[in-house]
């Protein structure tokens, strides 16, 4: 009987990764240790600071600028355990910010400015005509004076102004009593829910995310999946094996979810979100790949070129691992799956 190669995969417990969690998804040739993250600020410190995993969740904005600084110690494949739109997570205080512009000059909090969602969110408040060259940008985190994590990201290539919260308040705090003007970031400060004063900046965000999306075709990415570098020569057929493994965790996900004779999950009115979203994104809202995801992926290394953190608009297949003469599109041989 031929060995399998044993891996560790370090990620966050989501629908889309349960299968290849519980053993009804098995990677051919690979003994999978599924290490369940719950923080993934707290992953990525891990692989990118100590090389801690095999595979991992990893920042896509934290993974392009390391690879195009090049740093070659581990590789993408094209999986994204998360998305999101974003514009839902700009916090602002309402006394003093009515419109977008109105942050023109000001002081915003932000967990940490090379995070992926505040790379989108950027973006989006660029197109919102404000000029992200006036702003202050205070780094901490959401829910304590500390920092967040323990990263060992890039520093951006242009001057921008980027301070580290001294305050011995959270950005939380520094929100509600009025001394920076809003937050954004991949959470809602903890004042959102308390503060009558502190309200999104899009309140309607989102039918502001489905106009979004329509408009530009874009659902952005978040996270991807790396593999160190030194795993993958040893062992040229896991970055395939994972890939096609991912995609069969994710259509179990999508299966289950799909089961009406008992809703999976604590929403009402899944059934009718799930009809909803099939209209909009035309199938799998989720897709892994190159090519499904081209338009984002693009769009994200267009984000860190305008805002400085990349030196060039790297090309898309550049990015992620490619065997010679294959591509992800066609799958790459079998997966053992349980049914």
């Amino acid at each position: 009987m031929t060995s399998r190669v044993p891996i560790s995969f370090a990620c966050g417990l989501y629908d889309r990764m349960e299968a290849l969690w519980s053993g009804e998804v098995r990677p051919q040739g690979i003994d999978l240790n599924f290490i369940v993250q719950n923080h993934p600020r707290d992953v990525f410190d891990r692989m990118a600071g100590g090389h801690e995993f095999d595979c991992s969740e990893m920042s896509l904005s934290e993974y392009v600028c390391r690879y195009t600084a090049g740093k070659r110690d581990f590789g993408a494949i094209p999986v994204f355990p998360s998305r999101a739109f974003r514009h839902g997570f700009i916090a602002v205080n309402s006394h003093i910010i009515k419109s977008p512009t109105d942050l023109n000059s000001k002081k915003i909090g932000v967990q940490l400015y090379t995070m992926t969602a505040a790379v989108w969110i950027r973006s989006l408040l660029k197109q919102c005509g404000v000029d992200l060259d006036t702003i202050t940008w205070i780094e901490g985190s959401m829910e304590s004076p500390e920092p967040h994590g323990k990263p060992t990201t890039l520093p951006p290539l242009k001057s921008i102004s980027i301070t580290s919260n001294r305050s011995g308040k959270s950005l939380s705090q520094l929100l509600e009593e009025g001394e920076i003007d809003a937050t954004i970031g991949a959470d809602l400060p903890p004042c959102f829910h308390k503060a009558a004063h502190v309200k999104r900046l899009f309140p309607d965000f989102k039918d502001a995310e489905k106009k979004y999306y329509k408009e530009t075709g874009i659902f952005p990415i978040m996270h991807t999946v790396v593999i160190r570098s030194d795993v993958v020569e040893k062992h040229p057929f896991v970055a395939t094996s994972l890939f096609n493994a991912f995609q069969d965790a994710k259509d179990v996900a999508f299966r289950r979810m799909r089961f009406t004779d008992a809703l999976r999950y604590m929403l009402p009115w899944l059934t009718s979100e799930i009809d909803e979203i099939g209209e909009i994104f035309g199938g799998d809202p989720w897709p892994y790949g190159i090519e499904e995801n081209r338009k984002t992926l693009e769009a994200a290394v267009e984000c860190l070129f305008d805002q400085g953190m990349i030196g060039r608009r790297v090309s898309i297949e550049e990015l992620f691992l490619q065997p010679k003469g294959q591509n992800w599109k066609i799958g790459w041989g079998p997966t053992d799956v349980v049914r």
